[in-house]
């Protein structure tokens, strides 16, 4: 359903890193190429590293989050439509990773030291990404077709959801390319947040409701740090490369200011929800160590991995977040 670089950005978003962890990638896909030619094994990983799988915490812990919202509403939960929407959002954010993988390197962005070195050192040609990206796409339209023959969902409601979180993950490079004028990290808040969330929670209710778009801010701001975090990382490689970024325009300080906010405004949120109506919400500030330790390593300009330490932190307060809305007993929290 939308891009990590998150996520890729996020990039949750797709974002979609540059830096150190396309390095880590680029080597471990350089290192199956070495290996005997012709290896199916060696081209399924390299298939595998090109889709940036840490980057999937940014559409898995939203799929999960509308579901247990769904849950907490109706008291049923239908697995099958769980699995459908975590399937189907998953190739949907993969073929974004990979669209931008394509673009990047056609634009002549990605080069022998940026994080994605899948095109630059041929590990894999850009029809292999191209049909991969189609492929991943039928898949997310197949599994999106057998959502509505399980769900009693409208299917102008279903396809409304739907092509709008696919057409995200591809205008994010892709046609317009959000990502290059400033608007990337608006992309990625919307579709790694209110749109995954709203995907997930309509398929089990079988209707559109408000509520999932104000329980998913708290995620998407945590997703959006995923994507900031990688943005101010490769501030000046983007600059020289004539990208234009939301970190770029605002610089290096304000930069930091801004990661600091989407790190702990969602444990404000998390205390007010606990506070005032269930003390099962308090279940993500679990988490605040970790929070604080990357705000010390952005604060230090120490940018080394600090977007796959984000996507983890994303993951962990995501799945402590779902926890505390399954435990929360019935009618507690507003408008569930």
């Amino acid at each position: 359903m939308g891009p990590g670089d998150l996520v890729q950005k996020i990039s949750i978003s797709a974002e979609t890193p540059r830096g150190s962890e396309r390095n880590e990638s680029g080597s471990a896909l350089a290192g199956a190429e070495r290996g005997p030619p012709g290896s199916w094994r060696q081209k399924c990983a390299a298939y595998v590293l090109a889709l940036r799988p840490w980057s999937f915490s940014a559409s898995l812990t939203p799929v999960a989050l509308g579901s247990a919202l769904a849950y907490r509403a109706e008291g049923t939960l239908d697995p099958r439509l769980l699995l459908g929407s975590a399937v189907t959002v998953l190739a949907v954010h993969g073929a974004g990773n990979l669209v931008n993988t394509y673009y990047d390197f056609s634009k002549g962005i990605d080069h022998k030291k940026s994080d994605d070195r899948t095109l630059v050192d041929q590990i894999l040609e850009p029809q292999d990404v191209v049909w991969f990206g189609v492929f991943l796409y039928t898949v997310g339209c197949i599994c999106a077709a057998g959502l509505y023959t399980l769900s009693t969902l409208k299917l102008e409601h279903l396809a409304l959801i739907y092509f709008g979180g696919l057409s995200s993950s591809f205008l994010y490079t892709g046609g317009i390319g959000f990502k290059y004028v400033a608007l990337g990290d608006v992309v990625i808040l919307i579709t790694f947040g209110p749109l995954a969330v709203m995907f997930a929670h309509a398929v089990q209710v079988g209707y559109l409701s408000v509520s999932p778009l104000l329980y998913a801010v708290p995620l998407a701001l945590s997703t959006e740090a995923i994507l900031h975090s990688n943005n101010t990382r490769d501030m000046e490689s983007d600059r020289q490369a004539g990208i234009v970024t939301l970190a770029i325009l605002i610089g290096p300080a304000f930069s930091y200011i801004l990661y600091t906010a989407l790190l702990f405004l969602p444990y404000l949120i998390f205390c007010v929800l606990a506070t005032s109506y269930t003390i099962s919400m308090a279940l993500p500030l679990l988490t605040i160590p970790m929070a604080f330790s990357l705000e010390r390593q952005f604060r230090s300009q120490s940018f080394n991995k600090i977007p796959q330490r984000t996507a983890k932190l994303n993951l962990l307060l995501g799945l402590f977040y779902v926890f505390g809305i399954t435990l929360a007993p019935a009618g507690a929290l507003p408008k569930l």
